[in-house]
């Protein structure tokens, strides 16, 4: 499937879960699709760029090892999404990244994630939990920087000081995220 044919298969996708589905089945069918889903998912000033940051969403959550060879491309990039709709998805692969980086186990994802994606990830974590973004991606990133705490040490004090900061002016989900966090960095 060509960039085009893709974009107007995208252009079909909406908010229900069956067109995101069907959307990341066939990625996951044809994972040669990834490399034009990125292009378009990170051509942020066009709104279809945010169904394509969905379906990339459901392929990375059914199978994480597809985004691998993109992450130079995706952690240099992800700053740079801002559109409401496209960061949620973000923040979550973001999110599965970290979560799967940190587990017990040893795993492929922690062959594939280097020093600099992790700062890059922690970058913009830190960005999206800083800047006026819903509260979704601002818990993903709490998750993410809460196990990047325990590789960068300097990561719990910033976040536990912007967590503090933030808790009067945070709606009642942003609260209870952030308890959750700050009681687990003390």
């Amino acid at each position: 499937m060509i960039k085009e044919e893709l974009y107007q298969s995208l252009s079909h996708v909406n908010h229900s879960r069956e067109k995101r589905t069907q959307m990341a089945n066939l990625a996951l069918a044809n994972p040669e699709i990834i490399t034009p889903l990125l292009e378009i998912a990170f051509s942020i000033d066009d709104p279809i760029s945010s169904r394509a940051c969905w379906v990339l969403e459901f392929t990375a959550k059914v199978h994480l090892p597809y985004i691998f060879p993109y992450l130079d491309t995706f952690t240099s990039k992800i700053g740079t999404v801002y559109l409401q709709p496209s960061v949620r998805p973000m923040a979550k692969i973001c999110e599965y990244l970290i979560k799967s980086y940190f587990s017990k186990g040893k795993n492929s994802t922690q062959l594939a994630l280097t020093e600099v994606h992790l700062e890059r990830i922690t970058a913009t974590c830190f960005d999206w939990l800083i800047g006026e973004h819903k509260v979704a991606p601002q818990a993903y990133s709490m998750t993410c920087l809460l196990l990047l705490g325990s590789k960068f040490d300097w990561i719990l004090p910033e976040l536990k000081m912007i967590l503090e900061k933030n808790y009067a002016k945070g709606s009642a989900a942003y609260k209870a995220r952030a308890r959750l966090t700050l009681a687990k960095i003390k």
